[in-house]
């Protein structure tokens, strides 16, 4: 053989790794779908009071059915009941205020009071659960011991769980005590640190009633710097599963679950439901099947909705997706979906799909189970809460990742179809505002197949009703 045929050879062997690992930032091959939409009305339900002058930055709402009102959270501390007609805002208690002890840490975007969850038990008296509800918050106070901490990085704050207990479940406002405090995590970066808090709806005696999952994310910076989501020792990038009211968990305030699927195994947490998150910002359940969602924020990449079975691994940071992670450039254009170990998303999009505003993050997950929106009955609700752009898929036959089976929903406040963007704009220039240049959308979900929209922009709960 010549010497130049095998310094050629030489060349071709050595070019192959770096082919198979070139990466992309455009991975998904189809855009989200623009057309066909589906049209949904969309009507104001209540509106919520300024807080510091400007408006509450919504974050959550939940139905509370024994005492027949909402609960709402904004990211600066307060917490509001909403009477079922939408008539009726009380706020029910400032968890900034002071006297509890909370210091609540709402500087930048992502930190704040970062969401609630109502025991299911609250208005029934003579349960264990009665009258408690629980909070997630970033904090100022870094005095405490953490329960949890990183492997490196600074100290920015902490994150904690309290739980709150009314004396009177049905009382206007709160009157109990301080919180106790579940479990404190030390944050070494100022983003993406909380996640979502809930419990699943189910009946008393559900061997999953009163047990509350809880979202952790990375630790923030980017791409994961530490490794924690993979880490089966660290609280970082998981989904948790916890009981509330039990007493064997490591710090003695909370209980873990004896089904969880980890439990037992060295070097690894039993209070993990789930892990390889990056940022789990909202997941909810398909009240037929039992199937749980998570809408989990990319990095630079891609945004996805995931299952999350119980004890999956959904990827991150080793993968974006269905894409293997190849850092802030993109992923890696080739073997997508190449570990069968791994939970693959069943939708996801690219950043800078050109449908958005620019910034993307995936939000969600609400599955429709009623026929009192017809064009939602059986759907999966998610979307993009910077551009509140939403789409739906179908719960009996969700798609394989990508965009396939995504379906565009516009709203009709009653002037004809457009975006919730520009809904939450149309309400800005009433009020003398600018207008909004995102909507950091929220879905929430009420009694009877009820379905409701939150954002940070207007102060405005407004309900989707009836397909157009």
């Amino acid at each position: 053989m010549s010497r130049t045929a095998l310094v050629l050879l030489s060349a071709s062997f050595a070019l192959t790794p770096a082919l198979a690992c070139q990466t992309t930032d455009t991975p998904v091959p189809t855009p989200l779908p623009a057309d066909d939409a589906l049209v949904v009305a969309v009507s104001d339900f209540a509106t919520l009071p300024d807080v510091g002058g400007e408006a509450p930055r919504m974050m959550d709402m939940e139905w509370e059915p024994a005492t027949g009102r909402f609960f709402v959270n904004g990211m600066r501390g307060p917490i509001w009941t909403v009477s079922l007609d939408g008539v009726s805002v009380v706020e029910y208690v400032d968890i900034d205020d002071p006297a509890w002890g909370v210091a609540v840490e709402s500087g930048g975007r992502e930190r704040g009071f970062q969401n609630f969850a109502v025991h299911p038990d609250f208005g029934r008296e003579g349960a264990p659960g009665y009258g408690r509800f629980y909070t997630w918050t970033d904090t100022r106070d870094t005095g405490p011991a953490a329960d949890y901490a990183p492997t490196g990085g600074d100290e920015s704050h902490h994150t904690v769980l309290h739980e709150w207990r009314a004396v009177d479940a049905a009382a206007a406002t709160y009157d109990g005590g301080p919180p106790r405090e579940l479990l404190r995590v030390r944050q070494p970066y100022g983003n993406h640190n909380a996640g979502d808090l809930a419990f699943r709806a189910v009946a008393p005696g559900d061997p999953d009633h009163g047990l509350l999952y809880v979202g952790v994310a990375d630790g923030g910076s980017g791409g994961d710097p530490m490794n924690l989501a993979q880490n089966r020792a660290s609280i970082f990038g998981k989904i948790l599963r916890i009981d509330p009211l039990g007493s064997d968990g490591p710090n003695g305030r909370y209980g873990v679950p004896e089904d969880n699927p980890f439990v037992g195994e060295a070097g690894t947490l039993g209070e993990i439901w789930a892990l390889g998150l990056r940022n789990p910002q909202r997941f909810g359940w398909d009240p037929a099947t039992g199937a749980m969602y998570v809408a989990d924020i990319g990095q630079n990449t891609v945004e996805e909705v995931s299952p999350v079975p119980r004890g999956g691994n959904l990827g991150w940071n080793t993968w974006e997706g269905s894409y293997r992670y190849g850092g802030r450039g993109g992923v890696e254009a080739g073997g997508a979906r190449g570990d069968p170990a791994m939970t693959y998303p069943v939708a996801e999009w690219n950043h800078g799909d050109p449908l958005l505003i620019g910034r993307t993050a995936a939000t969600g997950v609400v599955v429709q189970r009623s026929a009192r929106i017809p064009a939602l009955d059986g759907q999966v609700l998610m979307g993009d809460f910077p551009s509140g752009e939403i789409f739906v898929f179908d719960a009996d036959d969700p798609p394989a990742g990508g965009t396939g089976g995504l379906r565009r929903v516009l709203l009709d406040p009653g002037s004809g179809a457009t975006t919730f963007l520009e809904v939450v704009r149309s309400r800005n220039a009433e009020q003398g505002r600018g207008p909004a240049g995102r909507t950091d959308l929220r879905f929430a979900q009420g009694p009877d197949g009820r379905v409701f929209l939150l954002n940070k922009h207007d102060g405005t709960i407004r309900e989707l009703g009836p397909g157009s």
